[in-house]
């Protein structure tokens, strides 16, 4: 598999996370590879939500091996942290569903140790939306989401699955006084953690009507949440479950997800970086 276009870069932005409770019960769900960049340093993070590290037993990342500058597609290398319970950094506001892991020690320890090199492709900072580009979107755009829903994936070639679907409000607007929009698509289990993107190729307009000719890529946010409705028929937000189990038969989705703005993730860079006495 060529990984030249944007398309295709985005299967190589995630990895899949599994996990284990306190009480035994197994999980998934998605991480993806982040960078920022500050000055001539470059800081590389794997990201995910704090609800699917938070309170685990154990861990383990699921890396893809390269060989050059290629995949090797089927080739996993799975990571166990020992010390998952301090390995990870949250956002410091608590409702803010976002943690980091720093990637550049794991990465330098897994090819000292075992000498793998890993195959991965970050999302950067850079392509967050400027301000200038936040006004040209409209207020319902095609959004994309890669990652691992009910821990599905290809368990042959191990990449994650694409789904597709619409901004549910306006990205210009913080949902409920939060840095959050909502996304009309199906959001299950284990999508948790999974990167948002603007993905336009060939051609796109803005809201005022105009067309580009070429393709568009910008990151946008991060899954966290969805809206069930219960028994009592009330609408109500919960995290992402992690575990793959049956569904309640009260409990049903209505197709509506919730999505920190990418900004929450430079923040909890941000913090981290200060805490560590970065400046």
């Amino acid at each position: 598999m060529q990984v030249d276009s944007l398309a295709e870069q985005l299967f190589f932005t995630t990895l899949r996370i599994d996990t284990v409770d306190l009480a035994g019960n197994a999980g998934s769900g998605t991480g993806f590879f982040f960078g920022l960049k500050r000055g001539d340093m470059s800081f590389p993070f794997v990201v995910t939500n704090k609800h699917v590290v938070n309170n685990m037993r154990s861990g383990r990342l699921n890396f893809l091996k390269r060989e050059g500058d290629k995949p090797l597609i089927g080739q996993g290398f799975p990571a166990d942290l020992l010390d998952w319970s301090t390995a990870w950094f949250g956002h410091p506001d608590p409702s803010i569903d976002i943690a980091i892991l720093p990637f550049a020690p794991l990465e330098a320890q897994i090819k000292q140790q075992t000498g793998t090199d890993l195959f991965y492709r970050l999302v950067s900072a850079e392509m967050l939306p400027s301000d200038a580009q936040l006004a040209t979107l409209d207020a319902i755009e095609l959004v994309t989401f890669v990652g691992y829903p009910n821990g599905i994936w290809d368990s042959k070639s191990l990449l994650p699955v694409a789904r597709r679907g619409t901004t549910a409000s306006p990205l210009q607007v913080d949902f409920e006084g939060t840095p959050r929009f909502l996304v009309d698509a199906s959001v299950f289990g284990g999508s948790s953690g999974s990167p948002v993107f603007i993905l336009n190729q060939g051609m796109y307009t803005d809201k005022g009507g105009g067309t580009a000719i070429g393709s568009r890529l910008l990151f946008v946010g991060v899954v966290a949440a969805v809206f069930f409705r219960t028994q009592l028929n009330q609408i109500v937000a919960v995290p992402v479950p992690t575990q793959t189990q049956p569904m309640a038969r009260q409990q049903e989705m209505i197709d509506l997800g919730i999505v920190f703005k990418g900004k929450t993730v430079v923040e909890t860079i941000e913090a981290f970086l200060a805490a560590k006495g970065v400046t």
